[in-house]
């Protein structure tokens, strides 16, 4: 068997990161290259490493997020309401996995969306399944799923995602049909995955904003249990743009 058929099999197993490693050992001179043994070794993490670049494209693209925010890039400053040690603490694997809540408020321009985008997108890159959700849109395919029978699938495909981005909350008023989807995201998300919420409104505020009783108690319940609460302070980020 010689190598070029070898390569055409990779190919056909559709095996990409182990064709593109076995390519490139092929290039090198017979002196350069590794034994039977470590060729092995070397093409297995060859392709588990292209499989989990993929598995993170797709995440990402999926994600649907606003920004292609960094955490890096997040400004960190003890004035402005948040630290390097905190970001650490909001990035962590292990909130996802406790399932735990971040609660993101702050003027408008303060960079709220583009901290939970940052968010969203590293938890992208430890493997979660990621969605972003802006208000605006949130409400109108709430209205939709009503009208074309498609809520509990939809409900459903939003529950498949460990982590939830509800961006710009509390600009526009809830209808008594968006409280009852958000109580069962909410009831849907306890104990089996996170959400991101960015808001003007102070969390105080939450409860007269959703203005109904009941709900609200509901809503912010499972909400609050788990929560970390960053407020966002300062001038707008755009102004300085």
């Amino acid at each position: 068997m010689n190598k070029q058929s070898t390569l055409d099999q990779l190919n056909s197993l559709r095996l990409p990161g182990m064709a593109k490693r076995y390519q490139a050992m092929l290039n090198l001179p017979s002196h350069q290259q590794e034994d039977a043994y470590t060729l092995v070794a070397m093409l297995c993490q060859a392709e588990i490493e292209h499989r989990n670049f993929q598995r993170t494209e797709r995440l990402l693209k999926n994600s649907r997020l606003r920004y292609n925010a960094l955490l890096e890039e997040v400004i960190c400053k003890p004035e402005r309401g948040l630290t390097r040690e905190m970001l650490g603490q909001l990035s962590d694997d292990s909130l996802v996995n406790r399932s735990q809540n971040i609660l993101i408020h702050g003027l408008t321009g303060c960079g709220k969306s583009y901290l939970a985008c940052a968010l969203g997108r590293n938890a992208c890159l430890m493997g979660h399944k990621v969605l972003y959700l802006a208000m605006n849109k949130f409400l109108e395919a709430i209205g939709q799923a009503k009208l074309d029978g498609t809520y509990l699938k939809w409900i459903k495909n939003i529950a498949a995602h460990a982590v939830v981005i509800l961006d710009d909350f509390g600009l526009k008023p809830l209808s008594h049909d968006a409280k009852l989807a958000l109580l069962d995201i909410l009831e849907d998300r306890y104990g089996n995955g996170s959400i991101i919420i960015t808001s003007q409104l102070p969390l105080d505020k939450y409860y007269e904003f959703i203005n109904e009783p009941s709900l609200a108690d509901a809503i912010l319940d499972r909400l609050t249990a788990s929560a970390h609460k960053v407020e966002l302070v300062g001038e707008s980020l755009r102004k300085k743009k």
